[in-house]
């Protein structure tokens, strides 16, 4: 398959609470999965599907964050001095994302298997779609507490509720930033819009996936890894 042609943002600018210790010293994204710090687990998934352009937001000990990213080739968005949460803190990386359709993807999961982006991609059609989310089985959802948090219906359109975990990553157009006003807010705002026209949709990730957002979550991933395909 061709290089994936949209640039990908890596959310990488949140405060890490639910590590508790762990991130007294260092931004989540910096904890290691398996040798290797979980920002450079999704920096690989990026380049491995040949993204033309990487962004990562900062916010949370962003100077620890842009020191190990320096010489990478990576372009950063500083969220100061207010963290922007997912859907303004992508509006705000706009500039350097420098596209009407971008892939996102969180930093605090790993992925064994095919690599996601690719994924995504494959079932991409922007005739009938805004987003495209990828998402697992909730009884395979590793390290992730709860139930689902998607459906798809019959019709082949998303609605809340259901057995579907969002794995954090995903193809998103862009446009309808534009039409909140609001500096901070999520990308469930844009999501329920897009439910409500029937332009959200998703697709079930057949690969393992794990949530490493606690210190458990960390040892899952690492059991999960062992032995199974880590692109990067």
């Amino acid at each position: 398959m061709p290089d994936v042609p949209f640039p990908v943002m890596l959310f990488a600018a949140g405060f890490g609470t639910r590590m508790g210790p762990l991130t007294a010293e260092r931004p989540k994204p910096l904890l290691p999965v398996a040798g290797r710090p979980l920002v450079d687990h999704a920096l690989g998934l990026a380049r491995q599907a040949g993204a033309p352009r990487i962004v990562v937001n900062l916010h949370y000990k962003a100077e620890m964050m842009a020191r190990h990213l320096e010489g990478s080739g990576v372009l950063l968005s500083h969220e100061t001095p207010d963290i922007l949460d997912t859907g303004g803190g992508l509006r705000a990386a706009l500039p350097l994302l420098d596209s009407a359709t971008a892939f996102t993807l969180n930093t605090d999961a790993i992925f064994a298997g095919t690599n996601p982006l690719t994924a995504l991609l494959e079932r991409w059609h922007p005739e009938e779609m805004d987003a495209l989310l990828l998402c697992v089985p909730a009884e395979r959802a590793e390290g992730h507490a709860g139930g689902g948090d998607f459906r798809v219906g019959g019709d082949g359109r998303v609605h809340r509720g259901g057995n579907l975990v969002y794995t954090g990553a995903q193809i998103f157009k862009t446009g309808g930033l534009s039409g909140i006003s609001d500096r901070v807010f999520s990308l469930n705002r844009l999501w329920d819009d897009m439910m409500a026209r029937g332009r959200l949709q998703a697709v079930s990730y057949d690969g393992s996936w794990c949530d490493v957002g606690t210190p458990e979550g960390i040892a899952l991933a690492e059991r999960m890894v062992g032995g199974r395909d880590v692109h990067g």
